[in-house]
């Protein structure tokens, strides 16, 4: 049986505008987002009323270690906002002594007073959205900020950081864009180092159908490094990071010692949380749950959950256990990758299933063995780094292949 679930994460969707890569559930509020009296501010108030809601109409559940706001811009609320927030959250479910209380802030929308503020409310780790120090690729991309706001909010938070003030802080960045070079990459990089900044998330690229991006890839419009240049980009940030000390410990995140995200660690690592806001999805007893991704949907989800409590993923007698397919899934972006013996018996499997069915799964991942992308060592399965983090999907796409030749009924 799953754990019950001490981890949250609220969702906050508001952003100046959407990134040419993004799909995540957003509300653009353009340059009013901050005027004082301006529709933005009024779509704000709106929305944390709804979120505030959802929070108290939620079941009971244990302290929480982990608290995450993320979007979308939460660094576009303001102090009391999120200190509201995190008043509810804790008056729901309390907060464990030393929880780590995070919050993705954008290097346009705060000075460095603001962080104060968020520090003195409870923040004590900022995930900073930098995903270029470039000028002409933030533009591209559709950032707001630029490299002198990106490398001015840095340096703030580090500072913060260096005064004791934050446990932590992370920077993210984004491989493979659009035009980018290895070389160009590497600048990149050694600026990050430059920061100081303990933690280094660094996304591959994503397509996404419905987006700027998704539209001109589709069109042949889209400058992307082909994959033998995306794989050597993947190979250098590997060997550079770890020269200077930082550990690989999930296919997208780097730290140095004692940095890793325990929020994030939760989400691979199969464990449950709760999850609030617009387009929010939560497994606090395993089965996944996603939140309508419009304003109206998420309204109208939250007056129908408050009379009826029609979502069943939410409460522990009704709710399922994540599939094994899944927790095989995320458990393999982890460094230490996963058991499979433990994960299939934890979901009901008896011995001689697991004997079974692991078998027949070896043979699927049979050329990944032998290749060395995937190792084995005492019933533990995890990739390589670099060579199998790298080429991840090939391994998830035999697992899921074994998966569906399965005969579960």
């Amino acid at each position: 049986m799953i754990a019950p679930p001490r981890s949250a994460y609220l969702h906050i969707p508001f952003c100046h505008k959407r990134c040419f890569y993004c799909d995540f559930s957003i509300i653009p509020l353009g340059d009013s987002a901050q005027a004082p009296g301006s529709p933005g501010i009024t779509s704000i108030a709106s929305y944390l009323d709804l979120l505030h809601r959802e929070i108290s109409i939620a079941p009971k559940g244990p302290a929480l270690s982990t608290i995450y706001l993320g979007g979308g811009t939460p660094s576009l609320l303001k102090k009391n906002e999120v200190g509201d927030l995190l008043k509810n959250l804790q008056r729901k479910f309390g907060f464990q002594d030393g929880a780590e209380i995070s919050m993705e802030v954008d290097p346009a929308t705060f000075f460095e007073n603001d962080l104060k503020g968020y520090i003195e409310i409870g923040i004590n780790r900022f995930s900073l959205g930098g995903q270029s120090f470039d000028d002409s690729t933030l533009a591209s991309i559709g950032r707001k900020h630029n490299r002198s706001q990106l490398i001015e909010a840095c340096n703030w938070v580090n500072n913060l950081f260096k005064k004791g003030m934050l446990r932590s802080w992370s920077l993210d960045l984004i491989q493979n864009l659009p035009g980018l070079n290895l070389s160009q990459w590497l600048k990149e990089l050694e600026q990050a180092v430059q920061t100081e900044a303990p933690h280094l998330s660094i996304y591959d690229l994503t397509i996404e159908p419905d987006t700027v991006f998704g539209r001109r890839h589709k069109k042949g419009k889209l400058n992307i490094p082909i994959e033998s240049e995306a794989q050597k980009i993947d190979l250098e940030t590997n060997r550079f990071l770890i020269s200077k000390g930082f550990s690989r410990y999930e296919i997208s995140s780097y730290s140095l010692p004692g940095h890793a995200s325990r929020h994030n660690r939760v989400y691979w690592s199969g464990s449950g949380w709760w999850g609030f806001g617009m387009g929010a999805t939560s497994a606090p007893w395993g089965e996944r749950f996603s939140r309508p991704r419009t304003i109206a949907g998420y309204k109208k989800w939250i007056d129908e959950q408050k009379s009826q409590l029609l979502e069943k993923t939410l409460s522990n007698k009704k709710s399922k256990p994540m599939p094994l397919d899944e927790l095989l899934m995320i458990g393999l972006r982890r460094r230490e990758g996963i058991h499979f013996e433990e994960l299939a018996k934890n979901v009901g499997w008896t011995q001689k299933e697991c004997d079974k069915n692991l078998e027949l799964l070896e043979k699927f991942w049979l050329n990944s063995l032998n290749e060395g992308t995937l190792l084995r060592n005492n019933g533990r399965y995890f990739l390589s780094n670099p060579k199998g983090m790298q080429i991840s999907n090939q391994v998830l796409i035999q697992m899921f292949l074994w998966w569906d030749s399965l005969d579960l009924d």
